[in-house]
């Protein structure tokens, strides 16, 4: 039988709007494996953190999360991949520090930017910073540290020009007035053989990593950048109790998508990170790792968001005590 033109445009009318569209719009998220881009080598916080999270994300959504190390030019290869990435949930960024509040004070050109091309999903955790000292720097306190160097100038290590140390240390010598030289290194591990034996006086970094020497007997902890003590090291006083009014600072870690992800999705994300952090292994793993685990608010997108903001302007202070411009 001969259908006619008229006839067949009835009949469609005639059909549910659903009907009529492509198979893959009845496809329920995520179909697919989702891509959880690392921006840093293998084995540091961000990748810990990435996989654990990772895969609490995957048990909640049904799906294999596949987690991808992208490093180089301080976290900004990776962002910019998953920034020019297709919105729709199925690549995801482990945002820090360096890629979303530090990156844009220090290079000119990103490829990407922070602000506009990313929707905060959740935070994850984050690490206070400490100031640690070589156990031949005779301080215990803030107190005793800034007097101290007010004597003799103090040697104190980074990370690197730019990097989060690096903001938290020019944020502590306005703060406190101490006299600090500062001695940048290619990344924390190049700089703790010259914390213990001495050759620096000390470095700011993050209190996971200080908190090994320190349990360890090979350097101290002085301070730590937190609003209380750590239960792993209770006997390390803030930097608030030692006289640095209101002094927070942290390497943190969330979730980010690209731009436009519809809300949908990344509020399926954000419960899905929600519930792998409330209880159970992950969390213990993270507060055993010297990790603080975010607040309910913070692990939502708005609270995120707000965060982010937050921390960029201290890291704009900061640059600016630092006398960095991108370059």
């Amino acid at each position: 039988m001969t259908i006619s033109r008229r006839t067949l445009l009835a009949t469609l009318g005639a059909l549910p709007a659903a009907a009529l569209l492509p198979r893959q719009a009845f496809a329920a998220y995520p179909d697919r494996p989702i891509h959880l881009i690392v921006p840093f080598s293998a084995g540091g916080n961000a990748d810990i953190v990435g996989r654990l999270v990772g895969n609490e994300i995957g048990k909640a959504v049904g799906q294999t999360v596949v987690v991808e190390n992208r490093g180089g030019a301080g976290g900004g290869v990776g962002a910019a991949a998953v920034a020019k990435s297709a919105p729709d949930g199925y690549t995801l960024l482990v945002g820090s520090n360096g890629p979303l509040t530090i990156n844009p004070l220090v290079h000119a050109n990103l490829g990407y930017d922070p602000e506009k091309d990313f929707t905060a999903v959740a935070l994850t955790s984050y690490v206070p910073h400490a100031l640690i000292l070589a156990n031949n720097t005779p301080a215990k306190t803030i107190a005793e540290f800034v007097a101290l160097s007010k004597k003799t100038p103090m040697n104190i290590g980074t990370s690197g020009v730019g990097s989060a140390s690096h903001m938290t240390l020019e944020r502590f010598k306005a703060a406190s007035g101490a006299n600090i030289t500062h001695v940048p290194y290619r990344g924390g591990g190049a700089m703790m053989p010259d914390l213990i034996s001495g050759t620096v006086n000390g470095a700011i970094t993050e209190f996971s990593t200080a908190l090994q020497l320190h349990k360890g007997g090979k350097a101290h902890i002085i301070a730590v950048a937190a609003i209380k003590r750590s239960k792993l090291a209770p006997e390390i006083a803030t930097f608030i109790e030692g006289g640095v009014k209101d002094f927070l600072a942290q390497s943190y870690i969330g979730i980010v998508a690209p731009s436009k992800t519809p809300a949908a999705i990344v509020a399926q994300l954000q419960k899905a990170v929600e519930a792998g952090l409330k209880s159970g292994p992950t969390p213990e793993r993270l507060i055993s790792l010297g990790a603080e685990v975010a607040t309910p608010e913070q692990m939502t997108s708005a609270g995120f968001a707000a965060f982010i903001k937050d921390d960029f302007a201290k890291m704009k202070e900061a640059a600016k005590l630092a006398g960095i411009t991108p370059t």
